[in-house]
């Protein structure tokens, strides 16, 4: 046992049931010599304006964790400062710890911040535990892997499956003998069929507290208004539970399919409470797993939703490691147009883009195809500046950190990376989206036009994106028979698709 005090230092973002910092404490100095401590931190919350509701469920879950911890007999300090140095300093003066104990911040400024300057600003021993909230730290798929070796997304799912043996066989196969089923979960979702609602949670009196601060600060995206999400594991359990039984066996099919009626369709729609700590992944991954052995989900349901958490989710986060500090200045396409005003109130007369940008700003939520496929596939097509996107994305998204943010959108969905984190361009024109969405019906634009007044800038945009980066796009073999379609455009054709997409992007700059 250590002599003298402790203090444990739990990010807003780390809300482990079982934090390793807290168990490392306990077991140093015992209960009554530990003490541990929350900063809401005014300049970090107020760094961009992020959506309300996100606030809301920030503050909300944390004032929840610490009511919880305080149940089990811990002693809790919730501290409100204007930067987290402050309200570090301010605990430490109070209790006086010899050390205080914390885990690894997710996010690449954070640790080094922590590692770096912690110690020295707080004038006590500090001690840093690996961050536990994700698979990777705790599996290494790649030992061996060279510094700089490209790997792809499957791959790295494929060795994930393989280390921790979840829908693999007794022979070590992929269970129904195959990894992927994706080529089965590409279906628009039919006309008249109704996805259950998600579940609503009552905001309690803490939580109604937060909202009136949220709201009377005055800063960020949307409003407090309507907040139904979960803001303690008990609720994020019941929440995932209810995907499991309710929408788990129609996500597979549904899977990509995008509608101007429903928000969420069949996806769990629980990554807010995931990258809280209030779910963890295997937990997650062992229960859509168990639903398909006994028989309540299809596979290909539950291996795209194993992909997402195990694969998409894991990889992110590994390359953003891999790729960090660097991935900041990302610009493969060397864009630099302003972000259109309309991404900040949804007054645009592309009827998919208005739907997206309207949820995303009044719930703080789109799922991951309108994120990848509309929004993204937008401001690349329209050359807009990496950052300004990736900005926008943490401020409108309650599930939103910059350890997901910078690789899927600057990486996966805008290709600035050169092709790191992604092997092709998410590139479509409108026939995607009129194929998997309701989105085109009774739009103010054409989708089967290519340039004219009724045309749908998706269409001008990314013949125009193709002809502007011909050679590049080219030399990638999975774009190969998009590049081609280039030979159906005569002089004519291409000189009215690049005059269109000029004059759009210069009016909607």
């Amino acid at each position: 046992m250590m002599n003298g005090k402790i203090s444990v230092w739990i990010l807003g973002d780390q809300l482990l049931e079982r934090h390793p910092a807290l168990v490392a404490a306990e077991a140093a100095v015992g209960r009554e010599d530990l003490r541990l401590v929350m900063v809401e931190s005014r300049q970090r919350t107020g760094k961009l304006p992020y959506q309300r509701k996100k606030l809301v469920l920030l503050f909300s879950a944390m004032r929840h964790y610490a009511a919880e911890l305080r149940r089990q007999g811990y002693q809790v300090d919730i501290v409100q400062a204007t930067t987290f140095a402050e309200g570090l300093r301010q605990h430490v003066l109070s209790w006086q710890p010899v050390q205080l104990i914390t885990m690894a911040a997710s996010e690449y400024a954070g640790r080094r911040w922590q590692q770096e300057q912690l110690a020295s600003l707080l004038g006590v021993d500090v001690k840093i535990l690996p961050n536990t909230q994700f698979l990777i730290g705790q599996i290494d798929p790649f030992p061996d892997l060279a510094p700089g070796k490209r790997v792809v997304m499957e791959t790295f799912y494929h060795q994930m499956r393989r280390r921790t043996g979840v829908l693999m066989d007794a022979n070590g196969q992929p269970e129904g003998g195959q990894w992927n089923f994706d080529a089965a979960n590409r279906k628009p979702l039919p006309k008249g069929i109704q996805p259950p609602a998600l579940p609503a949670f009552a905001p309690d009196e803490i939580t109604k507290k937060v909202m009136e601060e949220v709201e009377s600060a005055g800063r960020g995206l949307g409003t407090v208004d309507g907040f139904d999400l979960a803001v303690t594991r008990e609720q994020a359990l019941a929440a995932f539970d209810d995907f499991l039984a309710n929408r788990l066996p129609a996500f597979g099919p549904y899977e990509d399919a995008m509608s101007s009626h429903h928000r969420t369709l069949y996806h769990s729609a629980v990554s807010p409470y995931l990258n809280l700590g209030l779910l963890e992944p295997l937990e997650l991954v062992h229960a859509a797993e168990q639903a398909y052995h006994e028989g309540r989900a299809p596979l290909n349901s539950v291996e795209g939703f194993v992909r997402q958490v195990m694969g998409w989710r894991e990889y992110i986060y590994w390359q953003y490691w891999r790729h960090m500090p660097g991935l900041i200045e990302a610009n493969a396409w060397d864009a630099h147009r302003s972000l259109p005003s309309y991404f900040w109130d949804g007054q645009t007369e592309m009827r998919c883009l208005r739907h997206a940008i309207r949820r995303a700003l009044d719930t703080g939520y789109t799922h991951h195809i309108e994120r990848l496929m509309l929004l993204t596939n937008f401001c690349l097509l329209a050359g807009i500046e990496p950052m300004a996107v990736n900005n926008w994305f943490l401020s409108a998204y309650v599930d939103a950190y910059e350890w997901v943010m910078l690789p899927n959108v600057l990486g996966m969905g805008l290709n600035a990376d050169g092709g790191q984190i992604a092997t092709k361009p998410y590139i479509a024109s409108a026939n995607y989206i009129d194929k998997m969405s309701d989105y085109c019906q009774g739009c103010h634009y054409d989708p089967k036009q290519r340039t004219g007044t009724d045309a749908c800038p998706f269409n001008f945009l990314y013949w125009n994106f193709l002809l502007e980066n011909e050679q590049p796009l080219r030399a990638n073999p999975r774009l190969g028979n998009a590049v081609l379609g280039l030979r159906y455009l005569d002089e004519e054709e291409r000189r009215r698709v690049r005059d269109q997409a000029q004059r759009f992007l210069s009016e909607t700059a």
